[in-house]
């Protein structure tokens, strides 16, 4: 099956399996041997069986005409929240409605967005899981870490300050990764450390060496961080919706919104040592079963019927 990926990102041609920051969609299309092209020009090399569309939140119109000469196949694929369009002008909102409806079908990250998207656009919809490329990460030691990483900062989108007050639980130094939505302050919080820019293999480098994570994150996209945290083993605690957090940390996950509950996971991971493990070998295990790339490649050859 001949693929294309169509996203904001000014460059052409395929993505190799060492390239250092190896985020969600390049690896998505590293593992599928993906062409990628700019979505809003330029000229499309050959014919492709499927164009995977990732519509940017900044400037999401775009000619889907060009691309359907193409491709047999189109679809877009969920960037960020199912609901985040609504936060466009009324006209734009619309817009990226007949979007949708121009799909022969929709790529989502999770069930509760498989649902929505059903409901919205009466399209079919399919799963496509949060993948993670291993090559880049050999060298990353395999042992435990000290003290806390939060998966967000303390905007609204990645709901910061849930994860620092339960992340204060554990009693160790608490560190949050530089984000885009960085707000005014943040800097001034007690026992909090932030790192700087980091490519991926960077960060996950810098998560290996970290205890614990917490990102309570009421915003439901692609679930990177729970991700990240099952393959290095670290207990995650988060909030449902997200489905790698809800698969590979189910021990460690809560109801939107219950900080009681959540600080209680915390101070059991951190006085019951047995329960810390167990969390641990889940963690790893889940990923195994359901994110490791032979799964997505497996699951991606059913969906389609490739042999």
């Amino acid at each position: 099956m001949k693929i294309a990926f169509f996203t904001e990102g000014n460059w052409l041609g395929k993505v190799s399996r060492d390239n250092p920051n190896m985020r969600t969609e390049m690896a998505w299309m590293c593992t599928l041997n993906a062409d990628h092209y700019n979505i809003h020009g330029g000229n499309i090399q050959g014919e492709y069986d499927l164009a995977v569309c990732i519509i940017p939140k900044k400037n999401p119109k775009f000619d889907t005409s060009r691309i359907r000469r193409q491709c047999k196949q189109v679809t877009s694929m969920q960037e960020g929240p199912h609901w985040y369009f609504q936060d466009y002008p009324l006209e734009q909102q619309i817009w990226y409605y007949n979007t949708l409806q121009e799909m022969d079908f929709l790529f989502v990250h999770n069930e509760i967005d498989k649902k929505y998207f059903q409901g919205l656009t009466n399209k079919k919809c399919k799963i496509l899981p949060s993948l993670m490329i291993e090559d880049t990460l050999k060298d990353i030691p395999d042992n435990v870490g000290e003290g806390v990483m939060m998966g967000g900062n303390f905007c609204q989108w990645y709901g910061g300050f849930d994860s620092y007050i339960v992340a204060q639980q554990f009693g160790t130094d608490v560190t949050v990764p530089s984000m885009g939505r960085k707000i005014e302050g943040e800097e001034e919080m007690e026992n909090l450390t932030h790192l700087s820019y980091l490519n991926w293999t960077n960060w996950i480098a810098e998560l290996s060496k970290r205890k614990y994570g917490v990102h309570l994150m009421r915003t439901h996209a692609a679930g990177t961080f729970a991700l990240n945290c099952a393959y290095l083993g670290i207990p995650c605690i988060g909030y449902k919706g997200l489905d790698t957090q809800e698969i590979c940390h189910p021990n460690c996950t809560v109801e939107v919104g219950d900080l009681v509950k959540a600080k209680q996971i915390a101070e059991k991971l951190r006085i019951d040592e047995d329960f810390y493990l167990y969390c641990i070998n889940t963690a790893k295990e889940k990923y195994k079963e359901h994110y490791h790339e032979n799964k997505f490649n497996n699951t991606f050859k059913e969906q389609f019927k490739i042999s």
